[in-house]
């Protein structure tokens, strides 16, 4: 290289490494600045939940969930995919207390299996519930029902769902972990999550009034008013021809409000069953109905 060329660069040379090493010191004391502590008890309490990143506790996946318990934001039971010894192990680690959480299960608003719901029609389209809406509603009578193609069975990780005989999604009370996989998953809507405190429930949405809601199943509500009459005062109402449970007062809930209804559209859950009230219509088909159309 020429030497006058060399001599004539140096002076750039110089200015290009003196501003990198400013540079340099700059963010050197911007990481010392601007670092921050994490604490390393987080990734022991992560190693000990489930990575399933579900939801459920109501942070983004087990590492936000891991956070949110060192700092103090959450107790260690809100992981309900872990096992209560589970949690156990992760409150004495921390030496904190294990706190309690109430289960949350998720529920389903319908009780229309193919033995008392009518089909207007043979749905033979992709065999999915959301392709089904968007194909005129499956071909349900009732517009508000269970079209029984397990995108919610499909949907859930913990394989707490299960089609029954009838086409209508059965959930596992001590398998469900609250994930909301299913509520997203059902394109009517008719999953929702619960405290398993919550013993009073409306199985059906249909918002007909009583004579055409009975025409297109025969356990759907029919708006007759005697769960509210029943209930303890503002506990139920009727709105829009269906009857409705205020968990606000729940405190107030009792299985007597079940006990008239006659077709076993409000239930009290009890154990993971729904029980249906001493009037009740007995159902005994074990046969799907006849599709109207044919």
């Amino acid at each position: 290289m020429n030497v006058d060329l060399l001599m004539n660069a140096l002076p750039a040379i110089l200015f290009m490494v003196g501003l990198g090493a400013l540079l340099a010191a700059v963010i050197a004391m911007a990481v010392r600045k601007l670092h921050v502590h994490e604490d390393p008890r987080i990734d022991d309490v992560e190693e000990m939940l489930p990575a399933a990143n579900c939801g459920a506790c109501g942070y983004p996946g087990c590492r936000a969930f891991a956070e949110a318990v060192v700092k103090g934001e959450a107790p260690p039971s809100k992981c309900t995919v872990n096992a209560p010894e589970e949690n156990q192990e992760i409150a004495d680690f921390l030496g904190v207390s294990l706190g309690e959480q109430e289960k949350i299960v998720a529920r389903l608003a319908c009780a229309g299996g193919t033995h008392v719901a009518r089909m207007r029609a043979r749905y033979a389209g992709l065999k999915t519930c959301a392709a089904a809406v968007m194909a005129g509603g499956g071909g349900k009578a009732c517009a508000w029902g269970c079209l029984g193609l397990a995108d919610c069975e499909v949907s859930c990780t913990f394989d707490a769902i299960y089609m029954n005989e009838f086409g209508l999604p059965v959930v596992i009370e001590d398998k469900c972990t609250a994930c909301n996989d299913c509520v997203v998953a059902c394109p009517l809507d008719l999953f929702s999550l619960h405290p398993v405190s919550h013993k009073l429930w409306v199985a059906c949405k249909n918002l007909e009034e009583g004579e055409q809601a009975l025409a297109e199943c025969e356990v759907a509500c029919n708006a007759c008013g005697r769960c509210a009459v029943d209930a303890p005062e503002g506990l139920i109402e009727i709105k829009d021809n269906l009857a409705v449970v205020d968990y606000s007062k729940n405190e107030r809930a009792t299985p007597i409000p079940i006990q008239r209804c006659p077709t076993g559209a409000i239930v009290w859950w009890e154990n993971g069953k729904a029980i249906k009230g001493a009037e009740a219509k007995k159902i005994v088909r074990k046969t799907p109905l006849p599709i109207e159309a044919e």
